[in-house]
C-alpha cells in the first residue's frame, strides 16, 4: 500500500509540475461587463445554472435566502425568489417552467414556478442539500443531501422525492452525463464516485479516484465520458474517466476550489476558487489536459457558470477589496478554441 501511494503522490506531482510550467502567457478571459445584483452585500453566493430555453442566467445567493433570476439577453434581474433560505444548489427543468432549489437553512427542496417567480413547494430532505443534477429523460433531479450522505431523488412530473440513497461518505456535486444517460456523485470523505442508473435508480458502482483528496465539484464531458473533479484536500483538478474508472490527469489549483464548469464548445475547463482566481484549464484531444492560467478575480468568489452558445463566464461577487458588495461579473473567452 506505501509503494502504490507513493507512485500515485509520484504522478501527481509530475502532472502538478507539468501544469504549472505549461500555463499560457496569455490571459484566458476578459471582463466585459458588470451589473449589481439586489443584495443585499456581502453576503455569499453559490451555484449557477443557465436555462437556454428561457434565456436565464439563475443564481443562488446562500447567505441572502434568496434566488436571482437574471435575462441573458439585458443582463437583467427580472425576479428575486425569496423563501429559498441558504440556497446552495440550482436546477432548472425548462420544459416544465419550473426550478428547484436546495435549500440548506432549513433542509428543503424548493419548488419554483418559473411563470410565478414564485415558491411553490417544499420538499423534505436530510441535511445539507446541496449540489444538483437533472437527468431530463428521467424526468428527475437528485439532489444531494451532503451532510445526511445521502442523495435525493425528484420526480419532476409529481414534485415528490420518490427516492433515497444512503452512502458511506458525505456526498458532493452530482452531474448527469447525457450520452451514457447516467448520474455521478462524488463521495468526498472517500474520494471516490458513484455511479447511478437513473432508469431505476440503482448505485451501479462505486469507483475510487486515485490521486483525489476530498472531491466535491465536478463538472462532466459528456461526449467523451470524462469528469472533472475538484480535489480540495490536495487542490488538485482530477480528469476522471467515468467508463474506465481511471484518474488520468492532475493538475494544480489555487485554494479554495468550489464549483467547476466544462465548456465543450472551447474544450475548456473553469474552476471558481475562492483565494482569487478562476482556474482554467484546456483539452486538447487524445486525453491531454493542460493548465492555462489561474487568472485573478475578487477573493471569496465561489461559483461560476458558462453559456455555451455565447462561451461567456458569468461569476458573482461579494466583494471588492474587501469592501461588501453584490455584484455579477461577466467574462468573454478571449482565446481561440482548441479542437478535440
Amino acid at each position: 500500500m506505501r509503494a502504490k501511494a507513493i507512485a500515485v503522490l509520484g504522478t501527481v506531482l509530475l502532472v502538478w509540475a507539468f501544469g504549472m510550467n505549461a500555463q499560457s502567457n496569455s490571459p484566458t478571459l476578459k471582463r466585459v461587463k458588470a451589473y449589481d445584483l439586489p443584495g443585499p452585500a456581502g453576503k455569499r453566493f453559490d451555484y449557477l445554472t443557465i436555462d437556454k430555453e428561457n434565456n436565464y442566467l439563475i443564481s443562488a445567493h446562500l447567505a441572502a435566502n434568496q434566488t436571482y433570476v437574471i435575462d441573458l439577453a439585458t443582463d437583467k434581474v427580472i425576479a428575486t425568489i425569496v423563501d429559498t433560505p441558504g440556497a446552495e444548489g440550482v436546477e432548472s427543468v425548462p420544459e416544465r417552467k419550473k426550478l428547484y432549489t436546495a435549500n440548506a437553512g432549513d433542509n428543503t427542496i424548493g419548488v419554483v414556478d418559473l411563470a410565478r417567480m414564485k415558491v411553490v413547494k417544499k420538499l423534505k430532505t436530510g441535511a445539507k442539500p446541496n449540489g444538483t443534477a437533472y437527468a431530463a429523460p428521467f424526468h428527475k433531479v437528485y439532489v444531494v443531501d451532503t451532510l445526511a450522505r445521502a442523495v435525493a431523488v425528484v420526480d419532476v412530473e409529481k414534485d415528490v422525492i420518490v427516492k433515497t440513497l444512503e452512502f458511506k461518505s458525505e456526498t458532493g456535486m452530482p452531474q448527469y452525463d447525457s450520452v451514457a444517460r447516467k448520474i455521478y456523485v462524488n463521495l468526498r470523505n472517500t474520494n471516490e464516485v458513484a455511479e447511478i442508473d437513473p432508469a431505476s435508480d440503482a448505485v451501479l458502482g462505486i469507483y475510487p479516484v486515485d490521486g483525489c483528496q476530498f472531491n466535491h465539484g465536478m463538472a462532466v464531458d459528456s461526449e467523451h465520458h470524462r469528469g472533472f473533479l475538484l480535489c480540495t484536500g490536495n487542490r488538485t483538478l482530477t480528469v476522471f474517466a467515468l467508463d474506465t474508472h481511471q484518474a488520468l490527469a492532475h493538475l494544480p489549483l489555487p485554494a479554495g476550489a468550489d464549483v467547476v464548469k466544462f465548456d465543450a464548445g472551447l474544450g475548456r475547463i473553469y474552476a471558481a476558487c475562492s483565494s482569487g482566481f478562476i482556474s482554467v484549464s484546456q483539452a486538447e484531444g487524445n486525453d491531454r489536459y493542460r493548465k492555462l492560467e489561474d487568472f485573478p478575480v475578487q477573493k471569496m468568489v465561489h461559483s461560476l457558470a458558462v453559456d455555451p452558445v455565447t462561451h461567456r463566464v458569468y461569476a458573482p461577487e461579494q466583494q471588492e477589496d474587501g469592501q461588501p458588495l453584490a455584484r455579477m461579473v461577466v467574462y468573454e473567452a478571449i482565446e481561440s478554441p482548441q479542437k478535440r
